[in-house]
């Protein structure tokens, strides 16, 4: 590509001054206009925040948020918490806070936000956080409006960057950001109990998004405005700059308009720039510059369409990997999650190809009874005893642990063939096991077993998993009825 040698006339140097001093005027004009507004906008704004935020804070009560701060930084109730969130199960949480004398007062508490959040026109967020120290990472989610559910109490969430390393009693003032939830105007104000300690803080988000795209649609008019007025003035400079400025500049900004790029396109269809342009001035540097940029774009965007998929297949064969080699920690045996996985595949399979498949559950007895009497070192001995005398039985096929006291395995092939005999001699080894009484209870190993196939013609691996646990509770309730012995 040759370019022409460049050449600045004193004509050019006198437009350049004649439309920067323009310009200049009108930009500046444009930012003080545009700074004064948005400054008297902000300002109402965070005023709005700060008194939101300090009204509920007043309202609360902080004896008893720093009851319930203290009860939700409990290890039983961040395991309740986590059960409930894993459950979607909100009742977990309410009853307990009714068991503590909490309830009624986070019930009110929600309901106050939630009446603020329904009759202020605005607010996006209104919510009480138990705020740690000021070197703290984390902040923990008291109570929140009810558009959530209750088992984010006590959730602990990355403190805002805001409120890193600030004391408490020193917090900053209202803050207008951008992030995930859009814009919004924060601040927050601190809930002192009866003794004079900050327990929490009440954060007020008020949303802004409407008001920045109003702002951006009043600064594209005050450009839109400064750009009219410059093009007036220097009118008569750009008449006879026409021909070398202002047609390849015009040309230029219809084929930008083209420009569409896509990693499914090639330079022509995306609609690179392909101009004639050799004006030997700054005009054509932009040009062979700005296509430089096109073509480097439709590059990058074909280079990371490749990368991509290339990252994507990787990772769904890692993801294939991982699901199928999850073992449970305890025992090695097959997860919970290893054989949804597992069942599901064999829906799939059943439902395309057919073929038959048997459904062993095994559910161990006596577990209660050594773990009350020896403890859970004792208890995890004879659960791992017991999965190791169901594997050496069915080796051909992979036993999941399902449950505490649960195993259960998908016989195929040669398990399935011999399964009744396979079933027989397990329950004649758990038999002989627990027969052995000069051992230790927890080598003493006993289980309940039962198993189950898709004989009938409309057997689906649900069906024969419950058909394969009643026939478990039968062998269990023979059992109990023999030793006097349960779970």
């Amino acid at each position: 590509m040759q370019r022409g040698k460049r050449f600045v006339s004193v004509k050019m140097k006198m437009y350049i001054f004649v439309a920067t001093t323009v310009l200049v005027v009108a930009l500046g004009t444009m930012i003080i206009a545009f700074s004064i507004s948005s400054n008297q906008i902000n300002s109402y704004y965070r005023q709005n925040a700060s008194d939101n935020a300090r009204n509920v804070a007043s309202m609360m009560d902080g004896d008893y948020l720093a009851r319930l701060r203290e009860a939700a930084a409990s290890d039983e109730f961040q395991a309740l918490r986590e059960r409930a969130e894993e459950e979607d199960n909100e009742e977990i949480i309410e009853e307990y806070l009714r068991e503590h004398d909490l309830w009624d007062e986070y019930s009110d508490i929600r309901e106050l936000l939630s009446n603020f959040l329904a009759n202020l026109e605005g607010i996006e967020y209104l919510y009480v956080v138990a705020h740690g120290d000021q070197d703290a990472e984390y902040d923990m989610y008291l109570v929140d409006d009810d558009e959530n559910p209750i088992y984010e109490t006590g959730y602990y969430e990355e403190r805002e960057l805001e409120l890193r390393g600030i004391d408490i009693s020193q917090l900053p003032e209202p803050t207008i950001s951008h992030g995930d939830w859009g814009w919004l105007c924060s601040d927050f104000k601190p809930v002192y109990d009866s003794e004079g300690n900050c327990v929490c803080i009440v954060g007020c988000d008020i949303n802004m998004d409407e008001v920045m795209a109003e702002r951006a649609s009043f600064l594209v008019s005050l450009s839109v405005g400064a750009v009219i007025y410059t093009v007036i003035v220097v009118f008569g400079a750009m008449f006879f700059m026409n021909k070398v400025v202002v047609n390849p500049i015009r040309e230029m900004t219809r084929e930008m308009k083209r420009f569409n790029p896509s990693e499914n396109k090639d330079y022509e269809t995306a609609g690179v720039m392909d101009l004639d342009i050799q004006t030997n001035d700054e005009i054509s540097e932009i040009y062979y510059g700005i296509r430089a940029i096109q073509i480097n774009i439709i590059d990058y965007l074909k280079e990371k369409a490749k990368s991509e998929n290339e990252i994507k297949n990787k990772e769904q064969k890692i993801d294939k990997l991982s699901d199928e080699n999850k073992k449970d920690a305890l025992t090695g045996a097959g997860s919970k999650s290893a054989y949804i996985k597992k069942s599901a595949d064999l829906s799939r399979k059943i439902a395309r190809e057919g073929g038959p498949f048997a459904i062993l559950m095994v559910d161990l007895n006596n577990l209660k009874n050594v773990n009350d009497e020896f403890g859970h070192e004792a208890g995890d001995i004879y659960i791992k005893g017991c999965c190791s005398m169901i594997s050496e039985v069915f080796t051909n096929s992979q036993v999941y642990r399902i449950g505490g006291d649960e195993f259960v395995a998908i016989l195929q092939g040669e398990d399935y063939e011999n399964r009744e005999a396979l079933a027989d001699k397990l329950r004649k080894n758990f038999a002989e096991s627990f027969a052995q009484e000069d051992k230790e209870p927890w080598f003493r190993f006993s289980a309940a077993v039962g198993v189950a196939d898709n004989s009938s013609a409309d057997a689906t691996v649900e069906s024969v998993f419950k058909d394969a646990d009643k026939a478990m509770y039968e062998d269990k309730a023979v059992f109990k009825q023999t030793y006097g012995v349960g779970r």
